[in-house]
C-alpha cells in the first residue's frame, strides 16, 4: 500500500473511531413493520381462539375499527390465533396467513402518521352432533356485530408513525373487554338480548331442544311480539287475531318500529280504531354465522326451520291469543326478509298461508346477484381471451357501480375465514351449501380468486327456490297457489330482480296447478322499495286473511276499517290481483 492510501486509510478509521461518521452514512438494515398484540390477565384470565385484527386510520375522530368498510374505509388486517394467553404476543406482519383489506399486506401501506387500533373477535369451540368440531364467535344480544359483542377485546387507540420498511416491530395492548349492551338476568344468557316488555311489546326467548342438539350447547331463539291495541280490554279476553310474522336482520326493538307514546305515524295509526287488529311477530335469531337464520335447516347453520316453525310458533300461539291456522298467518319481509318470509311459505306451507316478500336476495341461483353459480367459471370476473371484466356487486339506479363481488368478498376473507365475517356472502354459503369436509362451509368459490367449484354449487339446489318449485311443484303448487306476492324495484341495487323475473318467468308457466302468484316491479326503484306504506301492507293483510277465512270464523273483530290500496304511483302501470298491481 502507497504512502497516500495508508493516510487515507487510517484517517477513516480515526473518524469512525470518534463517532464522526453518522449510521446515517451506511444503508440501514430493513425492520419491516409488524404489530405485537397482547392482553393481560386483568382484562382476561384464560386463553382465548379467535381472530385478531389490527385497524389504522388518519381520522382519530373515532375509533379506527368504526371506520372499516367495503368502500371508503380503513385499512386492516387479520389473523387466526388459537389458545392465545394472557401476556403472550402474537404478531400480524408478513406472515403467509395474514389477510388485509383493502391492503391485502402491511408492506403496501404508504409512510405515515396514524391512529391504530388492535381488536380480538373471540371464538367458543362448538362440539356439534354432526361430529364436527368447529370455532365460531357465538354472539350475545348484539346481533352478530363483531364490534360490539360482548367477550371480544379492543384496545386504546394509538398515534404512531409507521413505515412498512423501518417501523419493526410496535406493540399494541388489548386493554378492554365488551360487556352485554342489556342486564342479564340471574341464571339467565345474553343470547338474543334481554330486551323489557312494554304495554304493546312483549319479548319472549325460549330454549331449542333441537338447535342445543345440533350445537352441542344450549341454544335460544325468541321473538318480539307488537299487540293489537284493545289486546288487554276484559271485552276482547275472547278474541283471538291473525299474526303478521315480519321476517328481518336481529333487533331487540319493537316489530315496525312502534313507540307506545304513538311518537310516529306507524305507532299513532296502530292504536287507532281505523287499523287491522293484528299481532305482528318479527323473529330474533342471531346465531354463529349471522344476525340471522335464513329461518331454514342448513348443515352449517343448523335447524333453525325446525326450530322456529315447530317450536317457537306453537309456543306463541300457547301464549298470545292467536289464530292458530295457516289461513290467518301471513309472512312479509324484505332482502334477507323478503327471502325468509318466501322461503319460509315455500318450505313450510302448512304452517303459513300467504307470502308477501319484497326484493329478496337470491331466489335462483342462475341470478346469484349477477353469477350464474351452475355454469359461470369465476364469481369475481368474466374472462375474455385477451382481457377480463370484474363483476359488479352494487349499483345506483342510474347505473354507477359502487363496488365489485370481488371487493365485498375480500372485505369479508379480511374479516374472518371459513365463512365467520358475519357478512351476506359467508352466510348464503352457510345456508344454501353443505358442509365441507373440516366442519366448515364448503366453498362455492375460491375466496381470493373467485374460481367456482361446480361440483358444490350443484348441492346448492335444494335451496335454490325457483328450483326447489319446479321439481316439488305437483306436491307444492297445491298449497302455495296464489300465496305468493314478490315486489322489487328493475334497478335493485343488488341485482335481486334479475333472480325474481327467473322466478316469475318459471311460475308463469307452471298450470297444474297455475301458480297465481303476484310480481310487482317498481320502475328505476332501488334496493328497499316498497309500493305501500306499512299501514297500507296491513290493510292488505286483512283484506287478504279475511277473504281466506273459513265461513265460520268471525273476522269483525279484528278486521278493522282500513281500506285496502288498490294500486300504487310507484309501480308499473299494470293490472291487480287480489289488490296488488300484477305484471
Amino acid at each position: 500500500m502507497n504512502v497516500r492510501k495508508r493516510l487515507i486509510v487510517a484517517a477513516v478509521a480515526a473518524v469512525v473511531a470518534a463517532g464522526g461518521l453518522s449510521a446515517s452514512a451506511a444503508p440501514a438494515a430493513p425492520r419491516p413493520l409488524q404489530f405485537t398484540v397482547s392482553f393481560s390477565p386483568q382484562v382476561r384470565d384464560t386463553a382465548v381462539d379467535g381472530r385478531v385484527l389490527v385497524v389504522i386510520s388518519r381520522n382519530g375522530a373515532t375509533a379506527p375499527i368504526t371506520q372499516t368498510d367495503i368502500v371508503g374505509g380503513v385499512p386492516f388486517w387479520g389473523r387466526n390465533v388459537t389458545d392465545l394467553r394472557p401476556g403472550r404476543p402474537v404478531s400480524i406482519g408478513d406472515q403467509p396467513d395474514v389477510y388485509g383489506y383493502p391492503l391485502s399486506s402491511l408492506d403496501r401501506l404508504p409512510a405515515g402518521d396514524y391512529y391504530v387500533q388492535a381488536f380480538l373477535n373471540t371464538y367458543d369451540t362448538f362440539h356439534r352432533g354432526d361430529g364436527s368440531t368447529v370455532r365460531l364467535h357465538m354472539p350475545c344480544g348484539d346481533g352478530q356485530d363483531m364490534f360490539s359483542s360482548p367477550g371480544n377485546l379492543y384496545g386504546t387507540p394509538k398515534l404512531l408513525h409507521l413505515d412498512p420498511h423501518h417501523s419493526g416491530a410496535i406493540a399494541l395492548t388489548l386493554d378492554h373487554v365488551i360487556t352485554p349492551a342489556q342486564p342479564v338476568p340471574a341464571g339467565g344468557t345474553c343470547q338474543q338480548g334481554n330486551p323489557s316488555d312494554t304495554a304493546h311489546v312483549k319479548y319472549v326467548k325460549i330454549l331449542s331442544p333441537a338447535l342445543t342438539t345440533f350445537w352441542g350447547r344450549p341454544i335460544y331463539i325468541g321473538a318480539n311480539v307488537l299487540l293489537p291495541a284493545g289486546y288487554d280490554d276484559p271485552a276482547n279476553a275472547g278474541v283471538h287475531y291473525p299474526v303478521e310474522y315480519a321476517f328481518g336482520h336481529f333487533s331487540t326493538g319493537a316489530p315496525h318500529g312502534f313507540q307506545e307514546n304513538g311518537a310516529n305515524s306507524f305507532s299513532s295509526w296502530w292504536l287507532s280504531a281505523s287499523a287491522p287488529r293484528f299481532i305482528s311477530i318479527v323473529f330474533r335469531e342471531e346465531n354463529p354465522f349471522y344476525d340471522s337464520s335464513y329461518v331454514v335447516d342448513s348443515p352449517n347453520v343448523g335447524p333453525y326451520g325446525t326450530a322456529t316453525n315447530h317450536e317457537l310458533v306453537p309456543y306463541l300461539d300457547g301464549h298470545f291469543r292467536t289464530i292458530a291456522q295457516p289461513w290467518a298467518r301471513v309472512t312479509s319481509g324484505g332482502s334477507t326478509g323478503g327471502w325468509e318470509s318466501l322461503a319460509s311459505e315455500v318450505f313450510y306451507p302448512d304452517v303459513y298461508g300467504g307470502a308477501f316478500s319484497g326484493y329478496p336476495d337470491p331466489v335462483d341461483f342462475h341470478r346469484y346477484q349477477i353469477v350464474n353459480i351452475y355454469s359461470d367459471a369465476n364469481g369475481y370476473f368474466v374472462q375474455n381471451e385477451w382481457d377480463r371484466v370484474e363483476r359488479p356487486d352494487s349499483r345506483t339506479v342510474d347505473g354507477e357501480i359502487q363496488y365489485t363481488n370481488l371487493q365485498e368478498n375480500h372485505y369479508e376473507l379480511a374479516r374472518g375465514d371459513h365463512d365467520r365475517s358475519e357478512g351476506a356472502w359467508a352466510v348464503w354459503e352457510a345456508v344454501y351449501g353443505p358442509r365441507g369436509a373440516d366442519g366448515y362451509p364448503a366453498l362455492v368459490w375460491d375466496k381470493k380468486t373467485g374460481q367456482i367449484n361446480h361440483t358444490v354449487a350443484a348441492s346448492w339446489q335444494a335451496k335454490d327456490i325457483r328450483a326447489y318449485l319446479a321439481s316439488h311443484w305437483s306436491t307444492v303448487g297445491p298449497l302455495v297457489r296464489g300465496k305468493i306476492y314478490l315486489y322489487v324495484g328493475d334497478t335493485d341495487t343488488y341485482y335481486l330482480n334479475d333472480a325474481v323475473q327467473l322466478l316469475q318467468q318459471q311460475l308463469d308457466a307452471e298450470t297444474s296447478p297455475p301458480a297465481d302468484a303476484t310480481f310487482v316491479y317498481g320502475r328505476a326503484k332501488p334496493h328497499g322499495w316498497s309500493p305501500y306504506t306499512t299501514q297500507q301492507w296491513f290493510a292488505i293483510y286483512a283484506a287478504y286473511v279475511a277473504k281466506h277465512a273459513p265461513p265460520e270464523s268471525a273476522t269483525t273483530p279484528w278486521r278493522g276499517s282500513e281500506p285496502a290500496p288498490a294500486s300504487s304511483s310507484d309501480t308499473l302501470d299494470q293490472p291487480t290481483r287480489n289488490g296488488f298491481p300484477i305484471r
